[in-house]
């Protein structure tokens, strides 16, 4: 019954792959676009300071997320050599019909081996692989990190705008020109706005005075401005299905990297358990330096310049010849 979906990805997801692309390109510019139209007057006008953290902060998320984009998108995941320099090769390839090193495996949307393959990712329209499987990972969590910064700034935009709608919730959408004025009921039932001001003097006797209303802040503004409304709406639908799905595979590689292993090495390791409960990984050296190795933190590299900031350092070794718990020596990292 599954045939059907693995002809269509075979045949057509590398062509899918470009609108992939240009789909996450212009989504990732629109959420960007919104949160300076809207976002930065807001917060400018409630707090100068505090903004310009904010844009300090957002802007070195946004630096994460398009550093490691691009490099995921261009950075070959790896290929192996000819036969003639394989030579510690575990099979033969069914489809290339030539020797696999360790950890390599067939895309059939690449229609070649790839080295250290976790998956072919369409949005990245390239393969996850042995050379980009860092950037790839570091996009995803910068990518979760920056939604969650931008649900947590906008939150009380988008609770303003989509909730109370800055007056309670009981003024229609139909009638922008009302928003963001006190407001009372006439006799008719309708909502008019408010222009005198009621107090009450010593005796509770009511005066009326005609005195100006309010200022109409920046939220107020917003909720008024029909199209900013709109892109408020679109930020959140967009942020909060990043990040549940995003942080969802977050989680989910993060497992197999701290058992030292791909996407594909968890289903073919889980299947071999099923038979043998003895089995060991034998690429797995702990959570601790399963990480080091995945993030290259090593040679020198520390975690404050090599991860929070773009970083173009390779994995160590080639993907072709792998150390294991068998064959470790004391010297390796």
């Amino acid at each position: 019954m599954l045939e059907p979906i693995f002809w269509f990805v075979d045949n057509f997801a590398s062509c899918l792959g470009k609108v992939f692309v240009f789909c996450v390109s212009v989504l990732t510019a629109a959420v960007v676009l919104i949160a300076y139209w809207v976002g930065l007057p807001y917060w400018w006008q409630r707090n100068p300071q505090f903004t310009i953290f904010l844009v300090i902060c957002g802007n070195w998320l946004l630096l994460n997320i398009i550093f490691h984009y691009i490099m995921g998108v261009v950075t070959p995941p790896g290929y192996p050599p000819t036969a003639a320099r394989i030579a510690n090769a575990v099979a033969i390839c069914k489809k290339c019909i030539t020797p696999k090193p360790p950890r390599t495996h067939h895309c059939s949307v690449c229609d070649r081996c790839i080295l250290g393959m976790d998956h072919h990712c369409p949005w990245l329209n390239n393969c996850v692989g042995y050379f980009n499987a860092r950037y790839f990972y570091l996009y995803m969590v910068y990518m979760v990190v920056g939604v969650t910064f931008l649900i947590v700034a906008g939150f009380d935009i988008g609770f303003n705008v989509l909730w109370l709608n800055d007056t309670g919730g009981i003024i229609p959408n139909n009638d922008p020109d009302l928003i963001g004025h006190p407001v009372r009921i006439n006799k008719t039932g309708a909502l008019v706005p408010i222009k005198v001001i009621v107090e009450y003097d010593s005796i509770n006797f009511p005066r009326e005075h005609d005195l100006p209303i309010p200022p109409i802040t920046e939220s107020q503004r917003i909720c008024a401005h029909p199209w900013k409304r709109k892109a408020v709406f679109f930020m959140a639908v967009t942020c909060l299905s990043v990040f549940f799905a995003l942080g969802t595979l977050v989680i989910m590689h993060g497992k197999h990297i701290s058992h030292g292993e791909t996407s594909v090495e968890a289903h073919i390791n889980a299947s071999i358990r099923k038979i043998d409960k003895r089995y060991k990984n034998p690429y797995n050296f702990g959570k601790k330096k399963n990480w080091k190795l995945f993030l290259g933190l090593i040679q020198g590299r520390t975690f404050w310049r090599n991860v929070l900031l773009p970083s173009k350092h390779a994995p160590i070794g080639n993907g072709v010849t792998w150390h294991s718990v068998y064959n470790m020596h004391e010297d390796w990292p």
